[in-house]
């Protein structure tokens, strides 16, 4: 149920060095992707009816999986540059808060939080005595002066911080469904039963091949992460030229670009509509991620290699520059 020992050991390995995370009184669970290990967490924390804290935009999985729970997903803004604002989550917090999640880097803004950011929240959650989920999928995927920071790695955080980790997107593992999470130890036979009752565990072949990965370790997916950032980095001067139709775009980090545009009236549905009907693009609708009142598109650049990625952007600045 928790994973094949050998992978536990690699995890266990990895997080150590890696993360600088301290496993005393933490257990290690082996999930079918990180989305499974979030819903489970959400299963093993609450009751219905309680509270979970979720910043915007959203990964609407979260959303779901919180709504599926039988719990509330209560939302909280994010500032201008989609950073976090530690008293505007004080001020959400209630007796029926159970966590707060955070997503660093984001899907699906791109944004890295800063590591002052994710100590102030993680200390909320200590003094609160709730939960802080937070989701590091994209770990790697961080570029120029952005640093990817572990909450779990704070000293003293075993009690009430939970990290999640996904090999999907890392190790180009989409579609094989594995993860991992790392929760404190009291939570174990909860997530146990919870895992045996859903899939029971990711399949064997799955594991094997995530232990196949993280023996190679982080410098096989360092020369794609380096084409990924040649990619961004194509996008956002493409985009730059967009300047009287979106606003700034500042992202570091996943791959993703989150395009704010600067009349709020469009309707983001039916420009997603034209986009793909018209100029064959297509984006996803900031409705999606919870954003109301603004018109907002998700760009999504991860298989878009070098070579390919200036066809798509010219289809997307024509589309939106007739569109807009």
């Amino acid at each position: 149920i928790l994973g094949v020992p050998p992978l536990q050991a690699c995890i266990r390995k990895k997080l150590e060095k890696e993360n600088q995370i301290d496993l005393s009184g933490r257990s290690i669970v082996v999930t079918a992707g990180s989305n499974m290990g979030f819903l489970n967490l959400v299963l093993a924390i609450t009751d219905p009816g309680d509270e979970v804290i979720l910043l915007l935009p959203y990964f609407f999985n979260q959303e779901m999986a919180i709504r599926i729970a039988g719990c509330e997903p209560v939302l909280v803004d994010t500032d201008s540059d989609y950073q976090p604002v530690l008293s505007w989550l004080e001020r959400a917090i209630t007796s029926r808060t159970r966590a707060i999640v955070t997503v660093s880097p984001n899907n699906p803004t791109g944004a890295v939080y800063a590591e002052s950011v994710l100590r102030e929240i993680n200390a909320l959650c200590l003094d609160r005595g709730i939960y802080h989920l937070t989701d590091e999928a994209y770990e790697y995927f961080v570029y120029d002066s952005a640093r990817h920071f572990s909450p779990g790695s704070i000293p003293n955080s075993q009690s009430h911080t939970i990290s999640l980790y996904s090999l999907s997107k890392s190790y180009g593992f989409a579609g094989w469904r594995i993860g991992y999470l790392v929760a404190p130890s009291e939570l174990q036979g909860s997530l146990e039963k919870i895992q045996d009752t859903n899939v029971i565990c990711p399949s064997n072949p799955s594991q094997f091949a995530a232990l196949g990965a993280l023996e190679a370790g982080k410098e096989y997916c360092r020369p794609f992460i380096e084409e990924m950032n040649q990619t961004r980095r194509i996008v956002l001067d493409v985009l730059s030229g967009l300047s009287d139709k979106i606003e700034p775009i500042a992202t570091t980090g996943a791959f993703y670009v989150f395009l704010r545009f600067k009349n709020r009236n469009i309707d983001d549905m039916e420009l997603v509509r034209s986009l793909i009907e018209e100029y064959r693009v297509a984006l996803i609708p900031g409705r999606a991620f919870g954003v109301q009142g603004a018109c907002c598109l998700r760009l999504s650049y991860g298989a878009l290699p070098p070579v390919m990625v200036n066809e798509g952007l010219g289809r997307l600045v024509e589309g939106i520059s007739r569109l807009v």
